[in-house]
């Protein structure tokens, strides 16, 4: 800590730009700098050096969303894959990662074909240690919304619960029964993080020579969907959970 300078952290900087883009950079920079602004308050160190690091450029964003065709060539990808069922979630409903990993069983009516978008569940770091966070608090009034499941979805749905109950059967005592309720579970009933969600969706674009978008961009490709079929942006902003 006590040799640590400005030039060692630019030079870290330096190397993760290679890998990462600059607004991810500005985060570890952040992390570095409140580090730091403890270590000289309680006297390890005389000065914060990070206060003399060049920040790197913020980068603006810009969404990005994949047209109907791509849409069609995605299901056809993620057919069979470990992020098979969330990615269906994304794709038909724009739903976020914390919904998505949030939804159960309990928030389908089968009779009224519909999903009720009430839970989430997120990732959270507890002094170094992962773990997925589950409430029932969500950001705003309008996150809270049912939403019109066709019936291409709830043959979807069907055939998912039937094969988790199959998984139940054949793993027994070893099926893990911690997340039990919730939709989006693997083969052993373990829940899929969203963190995981992101990282193979990255994976299975990159292996089936698709153009890459972020799990996100799903979103903006759900809205760009719906607005091609018919639905105003006022209907569209309910869909997504937007407030008006």
């Amino acid at each position: 800590m006590l040799d640590l300078n400005a030039k060692h952290i630019q030079a870290y900087c330096t190397y993760k730009l290679k890998t990462i883009r600059p607004n991810s950079v500005l985060k570890h920079l952040t992390i570095i700098k409140t580090a730091l602004k403890y270590a000289q308050k309680i006297k390890l160190i005389k000065e914060n050096p990070s206060d003399w690091v060049e920040r790197p450029r913020k980068q603006k964003f810009i969404g990005d969303y994949y047209s109907k065709d791509e849409i069609v060539t995605l299901l056809g990808v993620i057919k069979g894959s470990p992020i098979e069922t969330p990615l269906m979630f994304a794709i038909y409903f724009g739903l976020r990662r914390s919904k998505i990993v949030g939804t159960k069983w309990s928030s389908i009516d089968w009779l009224n074909k519909t999903l009720t978008i009430s839970h989430k569940v997120v990732p959270v770091n507890d002094n170094g240690i992962y773990r997925l966070a589950a409430s029932d608090r969500l950001k705003t009034k309008s996150s809270y919304r049912t939403m019109p499941l066709d019936d291409t979805f709830v043959a979807f749905l069907v055939e998912l619960k039937e094969r988790q109950e199959a998984n139940k059967a054949y793993f027994g005592n070893t099926y893990s029964y911690e997340y039990d309720g919730y939709s989006c579970v693997n083969d052993m009933g373990q829940l899929i993080s969203p963190n995981y969600i992101t990282a193979v969706f990255r994976k299975l674009l990159v292996k089936n020579d698709m153009r890459l978008i972020r799990l996100h961009d799903l979103r903006h490709s759900c809205a760009t969907l719906l607005l091609s079929l018919g639905y105003n942006m006022k209907d569209i902003q309910v869909w997504l959970g937007h407030g008006i």
